[in-house]
């Protein structure tokens, strides 16, 4: 197999556009985030930050009413819809991405939920988080999907997604990513110090931004509304992923140059995720 190719600056740069003067919000994409639950609210948060600190035009964010107020309190950009079992009477024609699992919880109820998005959706699904684990207890949860497919598992979600531990996972990084892209048919974002990004045809990648001070709770939620975002403003899934992973360890370096790799939170990556791109893309 060939070595993995660096994603770096020059790489990301050709995805990122400056963006025209006579835009507004409907050409900048909406995403559909499925996320958060009772005591996990934090997550559906972190994730919309990622999605609106990376340029998503609008933000909608499925969650069991009872936490509207968080939301509303936290993220007031974004608009709240209320959580049905089996995702009844979601209209998802208007959205181009959808982010799904980051505190979600893994009742197997959610599966029915899940599958219905990703049958509806003319677009790029992110499943990260509880999502790839009720995927690895069914596999039917991706079967029929219209959408095109990203995941990001970390070591141990892989090592669940491909039925070992994580220590094998640790052991063959890149190994493990291709055979999850061609299993799942699914951009695999294999997370960890030097994130590897695979296709389903055996194209793989390496990152070469980021810090030991980005692994910090949250940090994956905010990774997965990045890639979402930029999904739904028109990338294509592996353009996404690539320079998903590329502006959220930017993100992270950033926060450790001014707060320090200890100090650094998940929603300081949020923070610094629009003034990475800015000097990405020069925009």
């Amino acid at each position: 197999m060939d070595k993995p190719c660096l994603i770096t600056g020059e790489l990301v740069n050709t995805f990122l556009q400056k963006r025209e003067r006579q835009l507004h919000k409907g050409n900048c994409g909406t995403v559909f985030e499925l996320a958060g639950s009772h005591g996990m609210a934090g997550a559906a948060v972190l994730c919309g930050r990622g999605a609106l600190r990376s340029g998503a035009g609008l933000l909608r964010i499925c969650i069991p009413e009872p936490l509207f107020p968080v939301i509303h309190g936290s993220l007031p950009e974004a608009t709240c819809v209320p959580r049905f079992k089996d995702a009844e009477g979601l209209d998802l024609t208007r959205c181009q991405a959808a982010a799904i699992g980051p505190g979600l919880g893994a009742e197997k109820e959610n599966v029915g939920m899940i599958k219905r998005i990703l049958r509806q959706l003319d677009g790029t699904a992110v499943l990260d988080a509880d999502a790839l684990n009720l995927l690895a207890g069914d596999k039917t949860l991706i079967e029929g999907r219209r959408a095109e497919l990203i995941i990001t598992p970390h070591p141990g979600e892989a090592g669940r997604l491909l039925g070992c531990g994580a220590a094998e996972i640790n052991g063959d990084r890149t190994g493990c990513a291709r055979r999850l892209a061609e299993q799942y048919g699914a951009v695999t974002v294999l997370k960890g110090a030097g994130t590897i990004v695979a296709t389903p045809g055996g194209e793989t990648y390496i990152n070469t931004t980021g810090n030991p001070g980005m692994a910090t709770g949250g940090s994956g939620d905010v990774l997965t509304g990045i890639i979402s975002s930029l999904a739904g403003q028109g990338l294509a899934p592996l353009a996404a992923a690539l320079a998903g992973v590329y502006i959220h360890g930017s993100a992270g370096d950033i926060g450790a140059e001014k707060l320090g790799e200890y100090g650094l939170m998940a929603s300081d990556i949020a923070q610094f995720t629009g003034i990475a791109i800015a000097r990405i893309a020069g925009a």
